[in-house]
Parts: C-alpha cells; sequence; structure tokens
C-alpha cells in the first residue's frame, strides 16, 4: 500500500505547473507514509520480521536510564544470553520502529534540545537488524536503495562517513565497509573516515559495539559538502547509523569478541521526514507544526519563526522548540510508566518537566498550567500518525479535558517547586 501511495505521489510531482522548493528531490511525504515506506521495504522486500517497539523504560538493564537506541531489546540476542526457549532467539531478520529519549548516560542530546533544529530528548528510530544472517554489504545496499530508489534522494547530496581505526584500542580502519561502498557507486570524495567517537558505536559504558558507517544528507546540493560533515552544522545532517556489532565492551573496558556478527541500524524519523518534505528543521514537519501552533494559543509572544543562534536573541523560538520536544518526551514516559521523581529516570524526567515549565512560563508568557493543555495535541499527533506508538491506557485517558493521571498534578507541583526555589 505504502509503496503504491507513494508512486502516486511520485506521478502528481511531474504533473505540469507543479512547483516545489527543491525540484530535483522527490514529493514531499506525510510522516506516516516516511515510516510505511521504511517498514513495508524490510518486512515485504527482504524477508524481515516487524517487531513491535518495546517502552522507553528499560527492561533488566540496569546500564540504561532510558532505551536510547533501537537495539536495546535486542540486547540479549547480540551478547547470546537470549532464553533458547523465547520468541527472540529465533531471530534473524528484523525490522523495527522504536520509542527512543535520549536525556542521559552516554547519549545525552538534552542541551542541545532548542538550541539547532534537528535534536531531540524523544525521537523514534527507524531500523533493521541482522542477527548473524546478512552483514556489511547487505546492510549497505539496502541502505542505499531504500534512500536513493524508494524514496527518491538524489545520491550527490548524500555522504557517508566510515571507521577510520584506532591505534590505541587496537582496532583497524573498516576498508571493508569503504570497498564497499565504491562498489556501490559512492563517489571517493563523499567517502569519509572518522575516529571512535564518530564511526564506533557503544550503547554505553559496557556491552555490545562496533564500527558503524553514517549516512549524510546536504539540505542544499548542487556542492561539495564533504568539510561540513560531523561538524554540527544544520544543513548537513546524519540521517542513518548502520553500526557492525562484532564486540562486547567488559566491565575492564576491554573489547572481546561477540558469539556472531550482527548488523544494528537506526535512523532517525524525524530528520528522514524533513528530508522528504523538503524541510531543513525538524520542526518544520508534520510532526511538530500542529504543536508549535498550539503552544503559540497559550503564550503571548510572536508565532514561531525557526530562528537560531544569535538571530533568536531572545531565545523564543528557542522556548518553542524546548517546549514542543519536552512535552513529547514527557507524554511517552509518563504512558511508559516513568514518571517525574527523585532519582534515575524519574529525576531526569523531572529536570525535563522543569525545564519546559520554566521555557513556557518566563520566555513564552503561557499561564502556570499551560503545559498539561498541550497533551491532547501530542497525543492527537503520536496517536493519529503513529498508529498503536502510545500505550492503550495512554490513549483512553487523554481527552481535551483530562490529560493523563499525574501530568497535570506533576506540572503544577514544579511550578510551586520554581517558586518555592
Amino acid at each position: 500500500m505504502s509503496a503504491l501511495l507513494l508512486r502516486r505521489l511520485r506521478c502528481l510531482s511531474r504533473t505540469p505547473g507543479s512547483v516545489r522548493a527543491f525540484s530535483s528531490l522527490p514529493p514531499p511525504l506525510p510522516t506516516a507514509l516516511v515510516r510505511s515506506t521504511f517498514l513495508d521495504f524490510f518486512r515485504e522486500e527482504h524477508g524481515h520480521l516487524l517487531v513491535p517497539s518495546s517502552p522507553v523504560r528499560p527492561r533488566g538493564d540496569p546500564s540504561l536510564l532510558f532505551v536510547n537506541a533501537g537495539m536495546n531489546q535486542f540486547k540479549p540476542i547480540l551478547t547470546g544470553t537470549a532464553d533458547p526457549r523465547s520468541a527472540m532467539a529465533s531471530y534473524r531478520r528484523v525490522v523495527n520502529s522504536q520509542k527512543c529519549v535520549r536525556a542521559g548516560g552516554k547519549h545525552n542530546d538534552l542541551e542541545d534540545v532548542g538550541r539547532d533544529v534537528y535534536h531531540h530528548t524523544f525521537f523514534e528510530m527507524l531500523g533493521n537488524w541482522s542477527f548473524g544472517d546478512y552483514f556489511k554489504e547487505k546492510a549497505c545496499s539496502m541502505a542505499w536503495s531504500l534512500l536513493t530508489e524508494h524514496y527518491g534522494i538524489p545520491a550527490d547530496r548524500l555522504y557517508v562517513s566510515y571507521f577510520a581505526g584506532d591505534a590505541a584500542s587496537g582496532l583497524p580502519a573498516d576498508e571493508e565497509t569503504r570497498q564497499i561502498w565504491l562498489d556501490i557507486g559512492v563517489p571517493a570524495a563523499h567517502l569519509l573516515p572518522f575516529g571512535l567517537k564518530e564511526n564506533f558505536w557503544e550503547m554505553g559504558d559496557t556491552g555490545p559495539c562496533g564500527p558503524c558507517t553514517e549516512i549524510h544528507y546536504d539540505h542544499v546540493g548542487g556542492r561539495n559538502a564533504a568539510s561540513l560533515v560531523n561538524t554540527d552544522d544544520p544543513e548537513v545532517v546524519e540521517i542513518w547509523n548502520l553500526v557492525f556489532m562484532q564486540y562486547n565492551r567488559d566491565m575492564d573496558q576491554t573489547l572481546s569478541l561477540l558469539p556472531k556478527s550482527s548488523v544494528d541500524t537506526g535512523m532517525g524519523l524525524e530528520r528522514l521526514t524533513a528530508v522528504l518534505q523538503g524541510k531543513r528543521s525538524n520542526y518544520d514537519t508534520d510532526l511538530f507544526t500542529p504543536l508549535l501552533h498550539a503552544i503559540h494559543q497559550r503564550s503571548k509572544v510572536a508565532p514561531y519563526g525557526g530562528r537560531t543562534g544569535s538571530s533568536d536573541q531572545l531565545k523564543v523560538d528557542t522556548a518553542y522548540r524546548v517546549v514542543a520536544d519536552h512535552v513529547r518526551t514527557m507524554c511517552v514516559c509518563i504512558a511508559d510508566g516513568i514518571h517525574p521523581g527523585m532519582s534515575g529516570a524519574e529525576l531526569v524526567l523531572r529536570r525535563i518537566l522543569r525545564r519546559a515549565v520554566r521555557f513556557n512560563v518566563e520566555i513564552l508568557k503561557a499561564p502556570q498550567g499551560a503545559l498539561a493543555s498541550l497533551v491532547p495535541t501530542v497525543t492527537h499527533i503520536l496517536v493519529r500518525r503513529i498508529p498503536s506508538f502510545l500505550s492503550s491506557v495512554f490513549e483512553k485517558r487523554c481527552s481535551h479535558t483530562n490529560p493523563p493521571s499525574g501530568f497535570r498534578e506533576v506540572c503544577t507541583q514544579s511550578c510551586r517547586g520554581r517558586r518555592s526555589g
């Protein structure tokens, strides 16, 4: 179904008189179609099993505050500890869309939220996995086919990074992956080597890890943007990370080989949607614009203008992004059973709540309690655009007059906490 809709949209984009901001790009796709195209590509064309997202609260893994990547729930397979009687033990090729929160621990994007237009504390990660089945060559070729042929992204806007090796860790450069990309047709000028920080992925301080290859997108095009890759330039952003799980980081920080090599990929839905909707900001997509409008209706400032850095001197647009991101994170976490508290993930969520309240009240001039009134908008976007994304309990509890149990009370308590210091 998604493939049919995609073909129809492409045909419409070629009708006489049609105008797009970027004529070389495919027609803009709604988020739901972006997601379903990804899932259908791996499930229907490459035999992957569709596995539901796990809750954002980690199950039986004290090393993590939140689920921060699609591979978290599959960690037992990667380490060889999965119960042989479980369904998980039979997984070979898997695809899913995972709810992720990066606001603590090794992967923490909290302080970046608001400053730019592409970081989030909560986001949805599209991913495909191979557990001892295919490896580097198949993973790279499928990724390139999906991006350039099915989504229609111009290949000359894509740049690929790979692991340059690390002598101190005894890790060689991943020349195999470099050659695979060259064979696929990626120009050498678009293939860039990077070190441990950028191209060796680790879930946490311990656990499965390995070299990775990342695909970056240039929003501008028509130039050589190689020098802007991995420089936090908002116009050249990473969209997909393909991790080749080969090692396990032990408690003493040494690396040991995993029982079998696997593939773990992750592509942020928000960033991909921005690319496919012709937007340079995630906040200008249909995942955020209804929420930003709702925030403006409750504020006493001008509408969201998308400004960043020095052009946003009063931090108004920064505040819009912070509130929009944080209220999504709180809704998803509360729906999955994590409530603001005094330790661990609960304390992190409490800090996120207080930060959202501060920006909402002090900069956007919204009345006390306005944050809770945004919950129905978040629910509409996530539940309507992301089928079965939130728990049934959350969907039942949320209405225009009745936010999820505990949300309004927590918001009120946070406001009191700020007034009392």
